[in-house]
């Protein structure tokens, strides 16, 4: 899997009949542009916006993912045979359900595949899609409409964590989490991209240019966490295990401690 694909922490999606705004997308600081072949456009116009990407997406430096319709759609095979012919880093599957359906576009296109799991037969085919797939992605808008309930944190809870123990089965990069709706709340913003670091997410998909310095902030670690994670480190020197402020310090807590430092790093 290229390394993009794993470093993609805030991508930000585009609708593919908005070519226009493909360049202002990559310029506005997402790690790489999500371009919505499915909810974003209608469908009576996705055949003329097929038809545009190759112009749009020739000159765009930004790696570029493309969503495209769920296994079994009328769009699907259409969606499919577009990518081909595209300068592509991944592309996303909507509402994948299974693995074989993460393989078969895989095969066809020839890129990584960003699995999108946004129903309760997907989270039940969890193992199955990781296998087949380079990343996982939560629907978690889709997946709460599925199953006619609340899209809070504590009835995603169980969903989130069965993304994250797959991928980490599977060998893969930490999943992405789901969008905020809210788009210039950047206090809320900021808060759910904590909650996704404390699940175990990766990254977060973004759906407007105004939310990305506010997830970017949520995933950075704070001062505090850097500053406990630099005197984890020095009083760990010895190579034993050892005490601070009251806690024991071994080899767990030396491993979350360098994680956040590299987190920072990665960050700079």
């Amino acid at each position: 899997m290229p390394a993009l694909t794993a470093q993609m922490i805030l991508p930000l999606f585009v609708p593919a009949d908005r070519p226009d705004r493909v360049a202002k997308a990559a310029s506005a600081g997402a790690d790489a542009i999500i371009v919505d072949l499915e909810d974003a456009v209608a469908p009576d116009a996705r055949k003329a916006a097929r038809a545009g990407l190759a112009e749009a997406l020739a000159s765009i430096e930004c790696p570029i993912v493309l969503r495209i319709n769920a296994a079994g759609t009328q769009w699907h095979k259409a969606d499919l045979a577009a990518a081909a012919t595209l300068p592509l880093t991944a592309f996303m599957l909507a509402k994948a359900e299974d693995g074989e359906a993460c393989a078969h576009v895989a095969r066809a296109v020839g890129v990584p595949v960003i699995a999108l799991v946004e129903t309760a037969r997907g989270i039940a085919n969890l193992n199955s899609i990781a296998g087949a797939s380079a990343r996982l992605a939560f629907g978690s808008i889709d997946y709460a409409a599925d199953l006619g309930m609340g899209h809070t944190r504590a009835s995603l809870a169980a969903a989130r964590s069965a993304l994250v123990l797959a991928a980490r089965l599977a060998g893969q990069p930490a999943p992405l989490d789901g969008v905020t709706t809210a788009i210039r709340d950047a206090a809320m913003i900021e808060d759910d991209c904590r909650h996704a670091v404390e699940m175990g997410m990766g990254g977060k998909l973004i759906i407007h240019p105004a939310q990305l310095k506010a997830a970017r902030r949520g995933f950075a670690p704070s001062q505090d966490e850097l500053d406990w994670a630099a005197r984890v480190l020095k009083a760990a020197e010895g190579g034993a295990a050892v005490q601070m402020d009251g806690a024991m310090i071994d080899a767990p807590v030396i491993a979350r401690a360098k994680a956040l430092l590299a987190r920072a790093e990665s960050d700079a």
